[in-house]
């Protein structure tokens, strides 16, 4: 469930390019007014105001954002203003040029998607970078992170409910025989999780709790410390849970000393018009506090409001 609140009685689009390029005259910006209007429209109305601004002045809106604000603001302003196949190709592009934690990245965007907003996103890449993401991964990255990112990002898998239970059960097996054996980086293992349908990786999930009375990331935590390890478990659980996969983004993310912004303004604006709701939901059942009281504790300023206003705050 999105937490996005727009207007029941919007402008034309035409006011609110006027508005914002109002907001960036003068001296100083007007922060409270670019958070009015980009914190509280939906993807298509902001693709709208970004072609009608271009037509407008001349000039990609997003330039015009980058010009005018600054840090942890304007990164949640600039990623919320992508469409949602330019966002996922922004961040999967960073995040082939880094290491270790960005590996999480490309993991969220290759198992929380659909097979068709990973396509699109795919599609994206190529635009915005003239090469492949497949091609980036391999580049950038070496051993048994390769041998799990690039079939995960490659993947285009069968979105339907149908399950074949002789499947799950055969593959449950396999995976436990792999996972005794700590053969972590199996080609079998990676297969499975890289190949099959989501209901599919839960039904063999399920019948590997019951048939051998454990879930399979408690089996997965062998080494804590293991970054390949947790990358697998991630992995399962963008797969199987992906609201507490990013409501433990998140609380990381603030439940530290000093905020990870970063992993907060990725999980803001690719979750708010999706399922940030039920991501604040478990968040506030596993912290007993509301996601928007520990954002309040933790940031500042714009930031802060434009959080808050994705978060669905009319008053942000």
């Amino acid at each position: 469930m999105s937490t996005l609140t727009v207007p029941h009685s919007l402008p034309p689009v035409s006011d609110d390019v006027e508005q914002l390029r109002k907001a960036f005259s003068g001296w100083g910006t007007n922060e409270d007014l670019i958070i009015s209007i980009l914190g509280h429209r939906n993807a298509s109305q902001r693709k709208a105001i970004r072609e009608t601004y271009a037509q407008t002045y001349g000039e990609d809106l997003l330039k015009a954002l980058d010009k005018e604000l600054t840090s942890d603001f304007e990164r949640l302003v600039h990623l919320w203003a992508l469409e949602s196949a330019e966002r996922d190709a922004f961040l999967a592009n960073e995040a082939t040029k880094k290491w270790t934690s960005s590996n999480q990245v490309l993991v969220e965007i290759a198992c929380t998607r659909s097979s068709d907003q990973l396509f699109s996103a795919k599609k994206a890449y190529h635009v915005l970078y003239k090469k492949s993401i497949e091609e980036d991964v391999a580049h950038h990255t070496t051993g048994d992170y390769r041998k799990l990112l690039l079939p995960l990002v490659s993947s285009h898998r069968y979105e339907g409910d149908e399950v074949n239970l002789t499947i799950a059960k055969a593959e449950a097996k396999i995976l436990h025989e792999k996972i005794s054996k700590k053969a972590y980086n199996d080609d079998d293992l990676i297969r499975i999780l890289a190949t099959r349908s989501k209901a599919q990786v839960n039904a063999t999930l399920n019948h590997y709790k019951d048939a051998f009375g454990k879930d399979i990331n408690k089996d997965l935590k062998e080494d804590p410390k293991d970054e390949f390890l947790s990358l697998l478990r991630s992995t399962v659980k963008c797969l199987t849970r992906p609201e507490k996969y990013f409501a433990k983004i998140v609380r990381l993310s603030i439940n530290k000393h000093g905020t990870d912004e970063g992993a907060l303004t990725r999980v803001v604006a690719t979750r708010a018009e999706i399922d940030l709701k039920i991501v604040a939901d478990e968040y506030q059942r596993r912290d007993s506090v509301p996601l928007d009281r520990a954002i309040v504790k933790d940031t500042t300023g714009d930031y802060e409001k434009m959080l808050l206003a994705l978060l669905g705050h009319n008053d942000a």
